[in-house]
């Protein structure tokens, strides 16, 4: 049996804002970015101009995984942010993981400075602009 997971990011009204912002930072590659305007509209629930540019939902190719989006359909809940999960990136290249961890830094908070652990050659923690927290961890011989 073979299984996969991905990380699936929701955003209030700025997922394209998101999207672009992880595309850049982690060199990724957009697989998919649909708009709810681009559905088929069904006429119990109709959509206003605004809601129609908001992203239903997107694909971003990372290396080997996968990262998705969508913004909250208007009128539902959302809870931006919070450190109850984390997303984990492993760079293998140092140089790699020095500007990811800077490109995602800007504008948001460097939570535990890129540096040697017992475990990795260089680790470090960011909350980006958008309020998720991202774990940079460069392999080390104790954890690959």
């Amino acid at each position: 049996m073979s299984i996969s997971l991905n990380p699936y990011l929701n955003f209030e009204g700025n997922t394209k804002e998101a999207v672009y912002f992880y595309e850049k930072a982690l060199g990724a590659k957009i697989v998919v970015l649909q708009t709810f305007g681009e559905q088929p509209e069904n006429p119990d629930y109709p959509l206003t101009d605004e809601m129609k540019q908001l992203v239903m939902h997107a694909h971003l190719k990372v290396g080997d995984g996968d990262l998705m989006f969508s913004d909250t359909f208007p009128g539902m809940p959302h809870q931006a942010g919070g450190d109850s999960v984390q997303i984990a990136l492993h760079p293998t290249d140092e140089n790699r993981a020095i500007d990811i961890f800077a490109a995602l830094g800007d504008g948001g908070q460097v939570v535990m400075p890129l540096q040697k652990t017992d475990w990795s050659p260089l680790y470090g923690i960011v909350k980006d602009k958008f309020g998720i927290t991202f774990q940079i961890n460069v392999p080390g011989e104790l954890n690959q």
